[in-house]
This record gives C-alpha cells, structure tokens and sequence, in this order.
C-alpha cells in the first residue's frame, strides 16, 4: 500500500494523540503497518484483530483515503430531556409514595416506576437540577416530622 507524505504525517499523528479516540489511532497504526509491508498474520499479532478487521479498514482505506478511516456511525443523538418527562418525574417524586412501603424513593426505583422509559440517571440529573433530595425532605410525602425536631 503506498501513502503519500501527508497521508503518512497524518496517520503518525493520529496514532500519536493522547486525547484522541483509541480506535482511530488502531485504523491509522493498521494502515500503517500495511504501508510498512508487514504481512497480515504480523499484524494480526502486533493490533491483536481479525483478519476481516484488517480487510475492511485496508479496503475503506483504499476506497476513500483517510476520510474511509473514520466510522460511518458516529453514535446515536443525545437523549433530551423533556419539560413534560421532568414534570412527571418531579410530580412522582413530591406526591406519591413508593409502592414498596419504603420512606423515600431512590432513582432506580422511581425509573422502574415510570416505566422504564427513563433511566435511573435521568431522575438523578432531574433532581440534581431542582435541588430535590428524596432521603433529606421533611416532612417528606405527608410523614410526620421527628418528635422534638426544631424547626
């Protein structure tokens, strides 16, 4: 496989960076042990792959150069979250109890509540966002306050 310099330079540079993504930096070590001459069962002990990784990305990069070193799918779009899906969290959290009979709801148990539909981490970054801490409200959910307490 032959690389012009600036296909060379930019490779190296790949796999150098500390703060990049790892498997860029594995595409661009590949084709440049390729470009080296090293044959496919040194690579595959040297990258620790298959030989149809080696197959694939040789023949992404022979198709379309660097920018067929990249993958097609960069990741799904961030999930947002709704002001309708934290007015339901939000409401569940203040006027309801949990069904299992416990003092406070914890977010995976409300996220099993809810249906599923939203993960544990929401509810924490909904609460977080509202200042709301299930376990240290009081009064919380119509319990009676501590005998004594001082307000």
């Amino acid at each position: 496989m032959k690389l012009t310099k600036s296909e060379r330079m930019e490779l190296q540079q790949q796999v150098a960076t500390r703060n990049g993504r790892a498997d860029a930096a594995r595409h661009a070590r590949l084709i440049l042990l390729l470009a080296d001459g090293l044959t496919w069962s040194e690579i595959r002990s040297k990258l620790d792959c298959s030989d149809s990784y080696i197959d694939r990305w040789s023949k992404r990069f022979e198709a379309d150069r660097l920018a067929g070193l990249f993958s097609r799918h960069a990741g799904r779009e961030r999930y947002k979250v709704t002001d309708r899906l934290e007015a339901r969290v939000l409401a569940r959290t203040t006027k309801h109890k949990p069904a299992d009979g416990s003092t406070h709801w914890s977010s995976r148990k409300l996220a099993a509540e809810l249906g599923g539909d939203i993960s544990h981490m929401t509810v924490a970054r909904i609460w977080a966002k509202h200042g709301i801490k299930p376990h240290l409200l009081e009064g919380y959910l119509g319990f009676p306050q501590f005998p004594g307490h001082i307000q």
